[in-house]
């Protein structure tokens, strides 16, 4: 008689039978070793042989379903086809760029990506910035044209500000100032947008998380994008309002000063408008879009405690990230 297995929620894929199924599957070279990165988000493993290096990445489904993983190999492939400096999707011998396995929780998918050349570089020069604010500009062009068969995120007022309290509401009962002080800033926010001619404001497909931990720069100075598992729709300067972010902890971890902050992050705003040219009520929202940031990944924490966040998301941590929101608020918003 065979032993029922025990349903899982969330299991690790084995590296060793992943390698043996990715040689076969894309026809690697027999020497490619394969071994996990992070268990995160999703879990990411690095392919590697004498000639290359690939990126793995398995979704959980509870995080992305078989649609939106479409959507963002789609979008990936626009974005190469468009001749964007990205990690794109790697078609198999069977010409699929999605693979599927049978894991104890039921259907997991994964996706082979090229490796991105170079490094994180955290602390950018003048050229740095200057490449970073063109090659963001010219992929806003084809992210605010391509259009999708498939479902992503939708980044709005709902999704990022108004759903986010609905979320946290039961888990703050204990922090009654805190959670009021969330609904606060949240209908200031909106309340400041309709000042804003936001009929004017580009929309398109978004990262969502332009972070430098999500690029590289190589020896030449060429910049690779990659992980967009957060990218969805909404206002373009979603991404100028997360890179802005990077300066904001840069700050706050006393690396850089107010000062250099505020004139490095406009030599990159500069740089974008070479190629796309940005309304004053635009640039005026970019921080504003900050808090809608912050809660929207408030709320991730919480939905995906169970396979993600539990190691972290405590009463401290909650407070530590609303307490990052109110000084947001103070360095960069005038309500």
């Amino acid at each position: 008689m065979t032993a029922q297995i025990f349903p899982a929620q969330y299991s690790t894929l084995s590296s060793t039978a992943l390698q043996a199924h990715l040689i076969n599957i894309y026809q690697l070279p027999a020497d490619t070793t394969c071994k996990l990165l992070i268990r995160n988000v999703s879990d990411t493993y690095l392919l590697e042989n004498t000639e290359s290096k690939y990126i793995f990445k398995i979704y959980r489904n509870a995080h992305r379903k078989l649609d939106e993983i479409k959507a963002e190999v789609s979008l990936l492939n626009a974005l190469k086809a468009a001749g964007h400096s990205v990690s794109y999707p790697i078609t198999d011998q069977n010409n699929h760029q999605i693979q599927h396995f049978n894991a104890m929780e039921g259907l997991r998918n994964g996706v082979l990506f090229t490796y991105a050349p170079g490094k994180v570089i955290h602390d950018l020069n003048e050229i740095q910035l200057q490449t970073l604010g063109f090659d963001v500009a010219k992929m806003h062009i084809t992210m605010s044209s391509v259009t999708l068969d498939d479902s992503r995120p939708v980044f709005n007022f709902q999704t990022t500000l108004l759903d986010p309290l609905d979320t946290l509401k039961p888990h703050l009962k204990e922090m009654p100032e805190e959670f009021q002080y969330l609904e606060e800033i949240s209908s200031r926010v909106i309340q400041k947008f309709e000042s804003f001619d936001t009929q004017s404001f580009s929309t398109g497909y978004c990262h969502y998380d332009l972070l430098p931990k999500n690029f590289h720069f190589d020896e030449e100075g060429k910049i690779t994008f990659f992980d967009f598992d957060f990218a969805g729709h909404g206002y373009l300067i979603n991404d100028l309002m997360s890179f802005l972010n990077h300066f904001f902890f840069h700050q706050l971890n006393k690396v850089i000063t107010k000062e250099q902050a505020a004139a490095d992050f406009n030599i990159f705003l500069n740089a974008y408008q070479t190629f796309r040219k940005l309304t004053p009520d635009e640039i005026e929202a970019i921080p504003y879009l900050g808090i809608c940031f912050h809660l929207f990944f408030l709320k991730f924490y919480y939905d995906h405690f169970d396979d993600f966040s539990n190691p972290f998301l405590t009463p401290k941590f909650t407070k530590h990230r609303i307490d990052l929101i109110r000084r947001w608020e103070t360095m960069y918003c005038n309500f």
